[in-house]
């Protein structure tokens, strides 16, 4: 794949200006757009420039991480708290996703969507109360893992690290984790799958496969 060099500010307007004139592949009045990454990618970053973009063009914004949207601690640390198949496969309660994010967004859908499900720390639902988002706004879901689900994303941005640099810039104790990435990108292959792609190896220097 050919990147070519652009800065974290014009890849934000350009996405922005993409997003804002877009319409929804399955005639949806609302946008649902993926800022896909490992966490050292900080995909939660370009998700809260994007939000900031789309703000000042006049668009409603929901922004959501797929973190809020862990399964009880009972479910996801059944094979212990470092297996990174299970990390892959069952740490994210995809299905809530489904249900509480992406099908009130479908045509003739109400918006309301949760703004998160569940809080790892105290292991219980954080009972968090939905939240309207109007015609015309944009759902940012941002996090690990999210292709290869059948969203039904209508723009997706994936923040690519090379093993090496997603290594370095994995914390110590996080790092039992890179094998499920290593799967994921075998697996979902998600520099095919993606719309954009963003090469983030120097968080001073992106590269971009350009708007797709």
């Amino acid at each position: 794949m050919r990147l070519e060099a652009i800065t974290w500010e014009r890849l934000t307007d350009t996405l922005a200006d993409r997003i804002d004139v877009m319409t929804a592949k399955d005639g949806s009045p609302w946008l649902r757009v993926a800022v896909d990454g490992a966490p050292a990618a900080s995909p939660d970053d370009l998700a809260d420039r994007l939000a900031e973009a789309l703000r000042i063009r006049g668009r409603a914004v929901h922004k959501a991480g797929a973190y809020g949207f862990l399964r009880p601690a009972s479910l996801r640390l059944e094979y212990g708290r470092q297996d990174p198949d299970a990390y892959h496969d069952e740490w994210f309660d995809r299905r809530a996703l489904w249900r509480e994010v992406f099908q009130p967004l479908d045509p003739g859908g109400s918006g309301r969507v949760l703004p998160d499900l569940w809080d790892p720390a105290a292991d219980r639902a954080t009972r968090s109360p939905y939240v309207e988002l109007p015609p015309g706004g944009v759902l940012l879901l941002h996090g690990p893992l999210l292709l290869g689900h059948w969203f039904p994303f209508d723009l997706s941005v994936h923040l690519k690290l090379s093993p090496a640099a997603l290594a370095r810039r994995t914390p110590e104790d996080e790092r039992w984790m890179l094998p499920a990435f290593a799967r994921y990108e075998d697996e979902t292959r998600p520099e095919e799958v993606a719309d954009v792609v963003v090469r983030a190896d120097d968080p001073r220097r992106p590269a971009w496969s350009g708007p797709g």
